[in-house]
């Protein structure tokens, strides 16, 4: 885990060294181990160093053999078979790092070797033969890449401020990026970023820069693996895929922990390390916030007391987020839709007190049906097949386990047409200016996302449109404190089998996740494997934002001249509504943080 850079020049002039080491700099604590540059025919590389494998100085990037220049952020977990089958081809090693794997398998398959990695990555490779340059990015994104392409030059980096330090462009907030943000709590869709001249490479593709001419091409396309016939769902083959994705992603020589929340997702990966992995020293992490607060999730963690020797908490406040905010928003350097990501941040800080390597259970939701709007979609699919008796039972047993009427609301949500989607939302979030919203109505969220037929395509549009920016909170969150993520239910066999089973091994009886729940029986806790709600890393927001120092914070920040004149918000409509949140006529956490947390961005990043 580290971080990339890289200036690539259009005009034959030669890429400037203290520009790239300006860029490196920027985002050390991706890399506090080590540090290296590679420039030649107008091309820079640089690279900080996070050590995981081979911790010896055998592993500083840039790496280079006679042909090609590369670095890597990430992990090519499947790095020790990979070695096997080039040195069977010829290849020889001199260090037990993955880089090196990564090197020789580039240098014997080209990009072909991208179908043959496991793992979470983005990479950049120079041919020192034709002066190509190629970047690559993961399948799922769990890795981030930012470009910004000027007329004499292609800068990248791990991390946006990076880019801003060096790109020479006045700053400029992204209309849109701020539209989805506000209307649909939702970033990190397409491209596009919050800053209107950088751009993301996507996930599962490369950019390959000839000359002066930059092209993108997508190597992995998760619609097409699950294309195929549905398989009828197995949970002793779903157990040996999970188990095996585990296995993969303890392989490191510096100390792996868990970011154990007491949901079921890194619950489940802490349960198969102690009863498949006999890791009972492995060290977990959660944030708490006393048991009489509906955030808290302490009962689901402390059933782990007596399996686990190691186990570590912390307690995030509403006190210790403002002293972290600026902290926190410089980290993330876009905005964020809730206080969540905060919980996680917590949780990264006091895990670097004890591992460098922690597994955390992101992807399980997406490829499980895992929110609880979900069912609003597989409503719709039953509809679609006419499958009319299965609708009608799924209906009732939800209504009688979760004693709500939320999935038949989402339901019928969602069969409303794109622009009706757009609208309802806008109605929900009366706060926003009538005339920004004019400009911007259409968006990838309503068409794509929440316009899915099937279930299948449901969770792949999640994968294509929403899961990256969980991963990209918790990469910032991570590498903020030196930590390397990993994310087991991201192995890409474990994926593509999950999302080719049937709709029922996902939501079942009234339940999301029904084939993990079934898998997990007699290796999880009954009390987390029959949960019925939904939390993950949260926060109690709702009660933060009513205390006296934040009341102070949000009226100021959002009853300033500045705010105001910024149209995306109208203010007056805002007190209003926080007025009734105080009072505690309404619960709106999540839009007053969005109001913060955007203005406090601009004055930040753009102003």
């Amino acid at each position: 885990m580290c971080g990339i850079a890289g200036i690539v020049k259009y005009n034959n002039q030669k890429a400037e060294e203290a520009r790239l080491l300006q860029m490196m700099h920027r985002m050390k604590y991706r890399g506090p181990n080590d540090e290296g540059i590679f420039i030649a025919d107008g091309v820079g590389l640089g690279h900080v160093r996070l050590s995981i494998l081979d911790l010896s100085p055998a592993g500083h990037q840039p790496m280079e053999n006679e042909r090609y220049a590369l670095v890597l952020n990430g992990e090519v977990y499947n790095y020790v078979e990979l070695r096997e089958e080039l040195i069977v081809l010829g290849h020889t090693f001199h260090t037990q790092t993955d880089t090196e794997v990564l090197l020789e398998a580039y240098t014997e398959w080209g990009v072909n070797c991208l179908d043959r990695l496991n793992g979470m990555f983005a990479f950049a490779v120079y041919d020192k033969l034709t002066k190509d340059v190629v970047i690559v990015r993961d399948r799922f994104g769990v890795k981030p890449l930012y470009y910004y392409e000027g007329k004499d030059e292609l800068i990248f980096a791990s991390e946006i401020p990076p880019i801003l330090e060096v790109y020479g462009q006045k700053n400029t907030a992204n209309d849109q990026a701020v539209f989805d943000y506000l209307v649909f709590n939702r970033t990190d869709q397409t491209e596009e970023t919050f800053f209107r001249d950088i751009k993301k490479l996507q996930h599962g593709c490369y950019m390959r820069v000839e000359g002066a001419r930059c092209t993108v091409h997508k190597w992995y396309n998760l619609a097409e693996r699950v294309a195929a016939a549905t398989i009828k769902s197995n949970t002793e083959t779903y157990i040996k895929e999970l188990d095996s994705a585990v296995e993969m992603r303890l392989r490191s020589d510096v100390p792996v922990g868990v970011c154990l929340s007491g949901g079921l997702d890194s619950s489940t990966i802490a349960s198969l390390l102690v009863k498949h992995f006999g890791k009972e020293d492995i060290s977990t992490f959660s944030a708490v916030y006393g048991k009489e607060n509906n955030a808290d999730e302490s009962r689901f963690i402390e059933l782990y007391k007596g399996h686990l020797r190691n186990m570590y908490y912390t307690v995030p406040t509403a006190d210790t987020l403002l002293e972290d905010m600026d902290d926190f928003i410089r980290s993330h350097a876009e905005p964020l839709p809730s206080t969540g990501p905060y919980a996680q941040y917590r949780v990264m800080k006091l895990a670097k007190e004890h591992v460098t390597v922690t597994l955390d259970g992101q992807g399980a939701d997406e490829e499980l049906a895992g929110y609880h709007y979900f069912y609003g979609l597989y409503y719709k699919s039953l509809l679609k097949k006419f499958r009319v008796g299965t609708l009608l039972k799924e209906m009732v047993l939800y209504i009688q386990l979760h004693k709500s009427l939320y999935a038949l609301k989402t339901f019928l949500f969602f069969l409303l047409p794109s622009r009706m989607r757009t609208k309802a939302r806008l109605q929900e979030r009366a706060y926003v200016n009538k005339e920004f919203a004019k400009k911007h109505k259409d968006s990838v969220i309503a068409d794509s996302l929440y316009g899915s037929q099937t279930m299948q395509e449901a969770l792949v549009n999640h994968f294509e449109y929403k899961l990256e920016h969980l991963l990209k909170w918790n990469d910032r969150n991570s590498m903020a404190f030196s930590i390397e993520s990993r994310t087991p239910f991201l192995d890409y066999r474990l994926v593509e089998y999950t999302l080719r089973t049937e709709d029922s091994a996902k939501i079942k009886n009234g339940y999301t996740k029904s084939i993990l729940r079934e898998a997990m029986k007699g290796i999880l806790p009954e009390p987390i494997r029959l949960r019925r709600d939904k939390k993950g890393f949260s926060t109690p927001q709702d009660e933060w934002f009513r205390e006296d120092r934040f009341q102070k914070l949000v009226r100021e920040t959002l009853d300033s001249k500045i705010c105001r004149e910024r149209g995306y918000i109208d203010v007056d409509a805002a007190l209003a509504l926080y007025d009734k949140h105080i009072r505690k006529e309404i619960n709106i956490a999540k839009d007053i943080w969005k109001w913060v947390n955007l203005e406090l961005w601009f004055r930040m990043f753009i102003d």
